[in-house]
């Protein structure tokens, strides 16, 4: 594939611990003063986005409501397992055979958070929810960057979320990442810091390691001119734009 430039404008990230963009900064460059993490203060979002919501989802939709751009741009969602505790919920109810909670099965889905999120908004640009495995992060990013190739006057916002299963399902989970919420601003040009995204395919076989969010967060956030992550399925890589001559 050929290198696809975008600029990213700005960004919003979660972890335990890991809560304030000066947390995220000294986590990137590994820096021993490390500030305690403080919560931040709370989120002006409406009671739609906190009520019934898990503390997964509440960070994701915390992330992207921050940004500036949220409100008329493109929104592209990506995660591996959406909000799997729902889902295992649902499971549980079937099999005990107990009523089915609605709020469960309402927002089960993949799309459900960014489709709350539009609606909060008033955001009518559209979405797109991506899940493709241990290349969740890697196809939804690839996706996110397409729809600015097909409308260059559009920004996109792509929110990326994922936590480990639960049990019993943890046993399926090899690879399994940490928690994590992040949301990125992206345009095809202008202010912000010029990328490439690049894949290439896979340096052998085997599954996948770490975690690509956190990957792509710490190229973000150093002057590391490239990175990679060796997905399943391809070999990403990240380019500053600037390297491309």
């Amino acid at each position: 594939m050929s290198a696809l430039s975008f600029h990213v404008r700005g960004w919003n990230a979660w972890a335990p611990g890991l809560e304030s963009e000066s947390a995220w900064r000294h986590w990137a460059t590994g820096r021993a003063e490390t500030p305690e993490a403080s919560a931040p203060p709370p989120a002006p979002m409406p009671m739609s986005l906190r009520r019934r919501i898990s503390a997964l989802g509440q960070a994701a939709l915390r992330c992207a409501w921050g940004l500036p751009d949220a409100g008329r741009s493109r929104i592209v969602s990506a995660s591996r397992h959406g909000e799997f505790g729902r889902t295992l919920s649902i499971l549980d109810a079937l099999a005990a055979d107990d009523t089915v909670s609605p709020a469960d099965f309402t927002l089960s889905v993949h799309h459900a958070l960014v489709g709350l999120l539009s609606i909060a908004l008033g955001n009518r640009k559209g979405h797109v929810a991506v899940a493709a495995g241990p290349d969740s992060f890697g196809f939804g990013l690839l996706e996110a960057v397409a729809c600015l190739k097909e409308r260059p006057s559009e920004p996109v916002v792509f929110l990326y979320y994922d936590e480990p299963l639960p049990r019993p399902y943890d046993r399926f989970d090899r690879g399994a990442e940490p928690p994590l919420a992040m949301a990125l601003s992206l345009s095809s040009s202008g202010a912000g810091k010029g990328l490439l995204l690049e894949t290439a395919a896979p340096r052998g076989a085997g599954d996948a390691e770490g975690s690509p969010g956190l990957a792509f967060l710490r190229f973000l956030l150093t002057d590391a001119p490239e990175a990679s992550w060796q997905g399943e399925r391809q070999q990403w890589q990240w380019r500053r734009l600037a390297e491309a001559a």
